[in-house]
């Protein structure tokens, strides 16, 4: 049906074929990322946990490969720098908590790469194989008209290539849609996460500020 089809058709059905292949690909490559960055994540979110103060922290960052959880750690020893001769601590905090936000933003827009093309995918396959059967149909209508016959054996085959466009369409947009939804709710766990370590950094930044910790290592 392929090789008798139209031009137009057969490149409506490489397009859909090569979408098809994009969806699969990075159903794999973003399920193993995500395996790995959640288990980092996990493993960052217990030792921060235990962690009484930035010091000890620091000790136990031996454990965490270089992300999220430490990039939130040197933001903080930044933070505490720049701001050893500010009074108070309300704006340290707060200077904190935006740096920490940025940085899980930014996390968050790095872990979405490659999942917004499941959602184009699953949004316009269906209408671009749409759009292959519309065409092949009318060629189907252009030959009735020049074979002046309207015998089934004639019509059914360019009516079949036609529609095998939307069959096409219909298996790379579903997958695409399903996929797309397990990697959105696979996301907002693993940005719960990322929220949770936030929320160490920040509870271990305001225990040594609060006992004095955090000016003495700013003044050494």
């Amino acid at each position: 049906m392929y090789q008798s089809a139209d031009w137009v058709v057969q490149a409506v059905m490489i397009c859909l074929a090569l979408a098809s292949l994009a969806t699969w690909t990075v159903l794999i490559a973003k399920t193993l990322e995500l395996a790995r960055i959640g288990r980092e994540l996990q493993l960052a979110r217990e030792v921060l946990e235990v962690s009484g103060s930035l010091d000890a922290a620091d000790t136990q960052s031996v454990l965490l490969r270089p992300g999220l959880a430490r990039s939130m750690l040197d933001a903080a020893r930044t933070e505490l720098t720049l701001s050893a001769d500010a009074q108070g601590h309300d704006g340290t905090k707060e200077r904190l908590g935006s740096r920490l936000e940025r940085i899980e933003l930014g996390t968050s827009r790095r872990l979405r790469s490659g999942v917004g093309l499941l959602a184009s995918i699953g949004a316009v396959a269906p209408f671009v194989g749409l759009f292959g059967t519309v065409w092949g149909i009318m060629n189907s209508f252009v030959g009735i008209a020049a074979s002046n016959t309207t015998n089934l054996a004639v019509v059914a085959p360019g009516i079949a290539e036609a529609l095998l466009a939307t069959a096409m369409g219909l298996v790379a947009a579903i997958p695409a849609v399903v996929i797309y939804n397990h990697f959105s709710r696979r996301l907002l766990t693993l940005r719960a996460l990322g929220g949770d370590i936030s929320a160490s950094v920040q509870q271990i930044v305001s225990r040594d500020l609060d006992c004095g910790r955090a000016l003495s290592r700013a003044a050494r």
